[in-house]
């Protein structure tokens, strides 16, 4: 049977509710000294937050080696009553340290196929996903071999992939790669920060792929390119891709969390729920948040 496979253990994609597809709850990376999540009373706060505003679900990509803190998931989501689910992979190499790399290589996809089957360290708690990372439109040696390894993973545990694109470019490079080289079906990669790149042209090509394509990053500083986020979407329902998207958060610093004063993930429903709504109508949004990612998480594991 389809699952979505959250740290709780594995549940019907339709009990995930109004879901959150891409945030964090915990994230520390050297590229953002000072502004880690690392605070679990904040993250059981902000989850917290999210329920209150209808929230059902949280999907958290952070990957391997930046902060996952997976054994303290379980409790979050048992106490806030939230579905989380958990990420393995990994991100772009900025993040890592040379020595966190070296440890990887020739068995980054069992690690992953690890993570996602045995569970994360000793915590016991399995990802549901693998997330991975772009560059600047395109791809280097890192990104390659880290998604041929998120390959081997997906082929080995039926595993989705989640891809950060680096200001949203770089799609159909990813694609070419994933499902064209190393025959990753399509409907099993999920495509991120398409919010950042507002190009048309290129979202109808990769919706018409077959991906997901996720629009997240409210809680990001990107002003030049959030108020063409409702067009996007709006097109791309035009264009018959309504059944392919997604809508996330991605908190990734300190700062932004609600309880910190920043908009946070109830800024999600908060606002930019009502504000798409206008744009493609109240049932789209629903659909969105709902029976979307109730389709692009749930997998039959392997």
């Amino acid at each position: 049977m389809s699952a979505v496979r959250t740290v709780l253990g594995d549940v019907p994609g339709g009990e995930l509710g109004v879901c959150d597809a891409h945030d964090h709850l915990f994230f520390a990376s050297p590229r953002l000294p000072g502004e880690e999540l690392r605070d679990a009373a904040a993250a059981r706060a902000e989850l917290a937050a999210f329920r209150e505003r209808g929230g059902g679900t949280v999907v958290q990509w952070t990957p391997y080696g930046l902060g996952r803190r997976a054994a303290d998931l379980p409790a979050l989501s048992r106490d806030t009553g939230v579905h989380v689910v958990a990420a393995t992979g990994l991100h772009q190499n900025v993040h890592y340290d040379e020595g966190t790399l070296a440890a990887l290589r020739g068995r980054a996809a069992e690690v992953f196929v690890t993570e996602l089957t045995r569970g994360i360290g000793t915590s016991g708690v399995r990802a549901g996903l693998i997330k991975v990372a772009g560059g600047f439109h395109a791809l280097d040696a890192h990104a390659r071999w880290a998604m041929t390894a998120a390959a081997e993973a997906h082929h080995a545990t039926g595993a989705p992939i989640a891809v950060h694109l680096e200001l949203g470019t770089g799609a159909l490079d990813v694609l070419e790669l994933l499902c064209g080289e190393l025959a990753v079906p399509s409907h099993r990669v999920i495509l991120g920060h398409l919010n950042r790149s507002p190009d048309p042209v290129t979202h109808r090509q990769a919706a018409g792929s077959g991906c997901w394509l996720a629009f997240d990053g409210p809680s990001r500083t990107h002003h030049a390119t959030d108020w063409r986020m409702p067009d996007a979407v709006r097109d791309l329902a035009e264009a018959g891709f309504g059944d392919r998207l997604l809508l996330g958060g991605d908190t990734t610093t300190a700062s932004a969390r609600s309880v910190d004063g920043g908009p946070g993930m109830p800024y999600l429903l908060r606002r930019v729920a009502p504000r798409l709504a206008l744009a493609v109508g109240e049932e789209l949004v629903r659909r969105v948040l709902t029976e979307n990612p109730a389709r692009a998480f749930a997998v039959d594991w392997r």
